[in-house]
């Protein structure tokens, strides 16, 4: 850091740029010497006139001094200087919106461009896919794409349920978002630029107010399957390394064949991590179906850590082995050494599940030419083989259901309503950052024994609260908080177990056989 004699002879603003240099410098996002040129790009997005004793120079020091312990505090703490001194002085507002844009831009000039960093990120490579993804991952982190004072604020625990431990999280950077206008969004003219937040072209975007600013953005070109796409991480990171592989066209999501041959060049080239997609139709496709792209990471889910419930095999794939996962949604998982064999059972499977229907499952593969059958796919290798799950999903609405047979059922909705994406399938709640209060709330209210449909916010929550809190006599100041917790966990096995097409009941294993057999 800059010596506290030197500090002394400059502003708090000339010191914030001082302290960004050197902050970037020890974190390796530049060279010594590009002090002065990224100091002097500071001073401009800045608007910042120095005063005539000011020196990058002094910065000469800081390529000898070791990383910060903790990175991330350091820089909340030199950009929330920057930050107030812009709006001080008029060169921004003061709305979150206009500091984000703000801040990001500041970010640029000190984050390698993109050629410096795919010469790194390719030597890294040489040594190994994973060094070269911990790089990667380190500069999304160092350079503020990741905002992890930010990411550190969210909520996280692991719930006891049937399926094993579920991983929850309350995430408090993003909206909840209504699943009728994720559908609606399909159908939306994009004539804007970038097209989407997915789209290549964000890559150094300046953004603007309803658009997140990406000069700290960085992608790895790759092909998958012939085709060009592209790797980035996630600024959200719902789980560690949470990554993005996506097309390099704007075209809207589809499960086929290319999918699966996708996900596999994808494993070839980055073995350590999961890579999957979400579905490809409204309801069951996540939040973002108007661009191919999939999510992983270098993170064990709990679906993957399901067993096989039964095995099941398929004609003339006998170097695969087949089964149906013990999970709440309906999964049929396979294994080979041979990734193009996986590709061909899988598309035998999805072909056979897009015309597939089973009224008495309330099963139905189309409805005046409206298709509802469609695959979530997850990919990883498990010792030495490849592996692939194939998550059956019907997005069929009715009366009764107007937001889905097979989503959250209403009176989950206190809980959680939006889709249920590759993210959720998995083992993941992502939950709405409204419930991290609502949840403080209703602590509060049981243990002073109010009454919760007095409380708008709390009025939702009402029956579910009242049903689990017969079932804990134990039910203390001590331990509520962590009762809440569980039954959160529990609520999201349920939401799953909604989402599944074939139940976990001897009529739903009958009608999962049946289809299975039909292949």
């Amino acid at each position: 850091m800059i010596s506290p004699k030197t500090t002394s002879l400059y502003s708090p603003a000339e010191n914030a740029v001082l302290s960004l240099v050197s902050y970037a410098i020890r974190c390796g996002l530049i060279c010594p010497e590009e002090a002065v040129f990224a100091a002097n790009s500071l001073l401009d997005v800045l608007q910042l006139e120095p005063s005539g004793t000011f020196s990058a120079a002094v910065l000469s020091d800081a390529a000898s001094e070791e990383r910060p312990e903790d990175a991330g505090t350091e820089l909340e703490g030199i950009l929330s200087c920057m930050l107030d001194d812009a709006v001080s002085r008029g060169v921004i507002d003061g709305g979150i919106a206009s500091r984000d844009l703000f801040d990001t831009k500041l970010m640029g000039c000190v984050t390698p461009r993109p050629g410096e960093f795919l010469r790194n990120f390719r030597e890294k490579y040489q040594e190994s896919p994973q060094a070269a993804t911990d790089y990667f991952y380190q500069i999304s982190c160092d350079s503020d794409y990741i905002r992890r004072y930010r990411v550190r604020r969210d909520m996280k625990w692991l719930a006891p349920t049937p399926y094993g431990d579920l991983d929850i999280t309350i995430n408090l950077s993003k909206p909840e978002k209504d699943p009728k206008a994720i559908a609606a969004a399909l159908t939306k003219k994009q004539d804007s630029y970038p097209k989407c937040l997915l789209c290549h072209e964000n890559e150094g975007y300046a953004g603007h107010l309803t658009h997140p600013a990406r000069q700290t953005l960085r992608q790895v070109p790759m092909t998958l399957d012939g085709e060009s796409w592209y790797l980035q991480y996630s600024p959200y990171v719902y789980y560690n390394e949470h990554c993005i592989a996506l097309s390099s066209a704007h075209v809207p999501m589809k499960i086929d064949r290319h999918t699966f041959a996708r996900l596999m060049d994808f494993l070839k080239l980055f073995p350590h991590y999961t890579i999957g997609s979400n579905a490809d139709l409204p309801i069951v496709g996540g939040s973002i179906l108007t661009h191919e792209h999939f999510q992983g990471g270098n993170y064990t889910f709990a679906m993957a850590k399901a067993p096989v419930r039964e095995a099941v095999s398929f004609p003339g794939f006998a170097d695969v082995t087949a089964g149906i996962v013990h999970w709440p949604m309906s999964v049929i998982r396979l294994d080979g050494a041979n990734p193009d064999r996986l590709v061909e059972l899988a598309d035998r499977i999805l072909t056979a599940w897009r015309g597939y229907s089973d009224p008495s499952a309330d099963i139905l593969a189309e409805t005046d030419g409206t298709p509802h059958n469609t695959i979530t796919p997850i990919a990883r290798m498990r010792d030495g083989l490849y592996e692939l799950d194939l998550v059956l999903r019907n997005n069929r609405t009715t009366e009764e259901f107007p937001l889905g047979i097979f989503h959250p059922h209403q009176e989950l909705h206190h809980i959680k309503k939006e889709n249920i994406g590759l993210i959720e399938v998995m083992g993941l709640a992502v939950l709405p950052a409204r419930l991290k209060g609502e949840m403080a709330s209703l602590r509060e209210a049981i243990l002073n024994g109010a009454d919760l449909r007095a409380d708008a916010a709390l009025a939702p929550h009402a029956d579910w609260a009242e049903e689990w809190i017969s079932r804990h006599p134990e039910l203390s100041a001590d331990n509520l908080e962590q009762i809440i917790q569980n039954e959160i966990g529990l609520v999201f096995s349920r939401v799953l177990e909604d989402a599944g097409v074939y139940k976990d009941t001897p009529a739903g294993r009958e009608a999962f056989l049946a289809f299975v057999q039909s292949i």
